[in-house]
């Protein structure tokens, strides 16, 4: 610090809950005269002995600080490794936000993820196109997109736990609709009954309903103030049990368009701003149960997004021509398996926890092809068993000879390849509408077997082990830049673990394939005929897990030829590969001072 002391965020595990204000409401503006907002940096408390849940802890920390300070109506999540790449993104999403006919139930406007540093084949499918341009697309029209963890912005109120506004019941049928000879006879006939009603009532005395209104009036004002006092008294210790006992906080919870409290002065602010990043603020709380980013999955993001929509909002996907944030992708193939196996990881906690969308949140207003969605997200895992089977089988039929059914009919042979076929023809279908191409929509299906029989098949016994005998395993996070290079690591080989299955059973079928061939040149003619059954399925298995000898490749630098580089005052050193598909583009290279 200035003063000698050390800063008090040097441990990172043990450290008071920190505030700067860099920027306030002072009035600051930039050299062309626009007023520059609010940048606060704030670090949570961080004890020994606490619970701090990660990113969905400090996402929740962070609502509440700027909830004190500033109480915007709206809020954008972008992850560390992402960046604004389209700035008018954002009035985009406050298009559909404040839109007056179906913005007030917009709970979140969900952009698609774009990544740099991906070679031009994409070899680890860190596009995800087929999930980002098909699925996500499907999905905006049912009830909207899931959401993703990064490139969304949030409505504030949605993320407090409240239900999403009712929309109101078109008129009941008027008698516009009928003649008007009808009309009028109806609107006499009803004010001929009131007529007669108001002339049977007997009125009392003057004296004596002057009397009566007069106590009427002192009992009511004394049962509504007692009422009134009880009620607001209960009802702030609901809220204070929901959100805390931060008053300042909330009383902001209340505010639907956001805007602090009046009368508040900053020092009173930021002390409030303060104990709200505190390690117990959240004890005896409804965070991360029902308010904020929710609790208990290292996925986060889905539980946040199914708790919003199972209140009745919908979201919104947002795909701007010109990509709104970018972000950076896994360098190669081992940190790329760690994250889908972080994710399915996730998906299997979820699916052991009474937040599993198969049997939670019903009744709130989420459509069913919309609860589909979510029991996918959260199923797929479980996948891994069959997909290995069915990867096994045909190696095991051509090592033994055997078939995996004794005979196939020819109606069941029909019905095999109809279903085969239509598989075929939904994926070209769907890469005609979502703008796929035939390579991105092959390196997907590729790697969903990779990472089906590793990454899935891994998180499956570690979220059992997790959930049902207590053995929690810790994950890293993934490594999404290279140091010295744009591609230097993608193609570095990393060994791990999650590899064995796939490779395995990529050799246990070429062994399979070789021995059923030699089988059949051994026994003669006769025995072509069964074997190009065996052959077609595990020729099917080998060319999805075919592309690991690939990744395990190193490729070369380009021709130094097609560098350039840029220095700037700081000294460091830029350059990118100019290829002729692809854009030129600055990567940090290395600190040099003199070229």
């Amino acid at each position: 610090m200035q003063d000698g002391t050390p800063w008090p965020g040097n441990s990172v595990r043990d450290h008071p809950g920190m505030i700067q204000v860099f920027l306030g409401h002072s009035g600051v503006r930039d050299v062309e005269g626009n007023e520059l907002p609010c940048l606060v940096y704030v670090s949570r408390e961080k004890r020994q002995g606490f619970e701090h849940h990660k990113k969905a802890g400090a996402m929740n920390a962070l609502i509440r600080v700027s909830a004190v300070l500033s109480n915007a109506p709206y809020l954008l999540n972008v992850d560390c490794d992402h960046y604004i790449n389209n700035s008018k993104a954002l009035r985009e999403a406050m298009c559909f936000m404040m839109d007056p006919i179906s913005g007030k139930k917009v709970c979140y406007v969900q952009f698609p993820q774009r990544f740099d540093g991906i070679d031009r084949h994409d070899r680890y499918s860190n596009r995800n196109v087929v999930f980002f341009d098909i699925n996500m697309k499907g999905l905006d029209g049912i009830q909207g997109p899931i959401y993703v963890g990064t490139g969304c912005v949030f409505r504030r109120q949605a993320l407090y736990g409240y239900d999403a506004p009712v929309t109101k019941k078109p008129p009941g049928k008027t008698c516009n609709c009928l003649p008007k000879w009808c009309c009028c006879l109806c609107c006499c006939s009803r004010k001929n009954k009131k007529t007669k009603q108001k002339k049977t009532v007997k009125k009392p005395k003057q004296r004596e309903a002057s009397k009566q209104i007069h106590a009427l009036e002192n009992i009511e004002e004394g049962i509504s103030d007692s009422i009134s006092q009880k009620s607001s008294e209960g009802s702030q210790m609901k809220l204070e049990k929901k959100f805390g006992q931060s008053p300042v906080f909330v009383t902001s919870t209340l505010l639907e368009n956001g805007g602090g409290p009046r009368n508040a002065i900053p020092p009173s602010l930021l002390s409030e701003a303060i104990q709200v990043i505190s390690c117990s603020y959240e004890d005896k709380t409804e965070w991360g149960k029902e308010v904020g980013w929710i609790y208990g999955s290292v996925t986060e993001d889905i539980l946040t997004g199914f708790k919003m929509h199972c209140h009745g909002w919908r979201s919104v996907y947002c795909m701007s021509k010109q990509p709104a944030f970018k972000g950076s992708a896994p360098i190669n193939l081992s940190d790329r398996l760690h994250q889908v196996l972080r994710w399915a990881l996730g998906s299997v906690e979820i699916f052991l926890s009474r937040h599993c969308p198969i049997w939670y949140g019903y009744g709130g207003g989420m459509k069913w092809l919309e609860r589909f969605s979510y029991i996918n997200s959260v199923v797929y895992p479980w996948t891994s068993i069959p997909l290995l089977v069915y990867c096994t089988l045909p190696a095991i039929c051509l090592l033994t000879g055997k078939f995996i059914v004794p005979e196939i009919s020819n109606y069941a042979g029909v019905v095999f390849m109809a279903l085969f076929v239509s598989i075929a023809v939904t994926g070209i279908l769907e890469m005609q509408w979502g703008g796929v191409g035939i390579d991105d929509w092959w390196r997907n299906k590729q790697f969903w077997v990779i990472g089906g029989v590793s990454s899935h098949l891994f998180a499956l016994f570690q979220g059992l082990l997790k959930v049902l005998a207590g053995v929690s395993t810790s994950f890293t996070v993934t490594s999404k830049a290279a140091d010295d290079g744009e591609f230097s690591e993608l193609y570095l080989f990393k060994w791990t673990s999650l590899l064995i299955p796939p490779t395995t059973l990529l050799i246990i079928n070429i062994v399979g394939v070789v021995v059923g061939v030699s089988d059949a040149i051994n026994n003669g003619y006769n025995s072509w005929g069964p074997l190009f059954g065996r052959l077609f399925f595990a020729l099917w298995v080998i060319i999805h897990l075919f592309s690991l000898p690939q990744r395990f490749t190193r490729k070369t630098r380009p021709d130094a030829n097609h560098y350039f580089g840029v220095v700037n005052p700081a000294g460091l050193y830029f350059d990118s590969y100019v290829g002729p598909d692809k854009p030129i583009r600055l990567e940090r290279w290395s600190c040099i001072r003199n070229l």
